[in-house]
């Protein structure tokens, strides 16, 4: 198992998170093209985790907010790959690779269904249910503690 992160549009690491996105985002949720790949996807760090046979299992892309501050957005898990743990050892190992950077303060929002995926990996519920590409998500939020 290895992590790739990237923030070229064009490299290969980029396209596997967009075919992981477009299978579970676009294919199964119905969520518009035009909505999941946005005008933010230049501006994010795109990481995907890849298997021992060099498979791309799950991504997530990260969009800075402040200089201490990212936004976790499209993280996603194709079907066949859920229950693995591989979207909590993408999670584990981007925030790993974000504390180096200085990130103090991740927010996500969480589909209702993802939200106790989320609670496992430290990460508290904030407001109210909102929708999302008509789905209903909750703003989450996790601090980093300095080390």
């Amino acid at each position: 198992m290895h992590i790739a992160q990237t923030k070229d549009t064009l490299s290969d690491i980029y396209l596997a998170s967009l075919k992981i996105r477009n299978q579970v985002f676009v294919k199964e949720q119905g969520v518009p093209l035009a909505l999941e790949v946005d005008e933010n996807e230049a501006l994010a760090v795109h990481f995907v985790l890849y298997d021992d046979d060099n498979e791309a299992v799950a991504t997530l892309r990260f969009l800075p907010i402040s200089d201490h501050e990212l936004k976790l957005q499209r993280m996603a898990v194709p079907a066949a790959h859920r229950g693995s743990g591989y979207g909590r050892q993408l999670i584990e190992g981007a925030e790993a690779f974000i504390q180096k950077q200085g990130i103090k303060k991740v927010t996500l929002g969480a589909q209702i269904t993802a939200k106790e995926f989320y609670l496992k990996l430290g990460y508290q519920p904030e407001g109210d249910v909102f929708l999302d590409a008509d789905m209903p998500h909750i703003k989450m939020s996790k601090i980093f503690n300095e080390k």
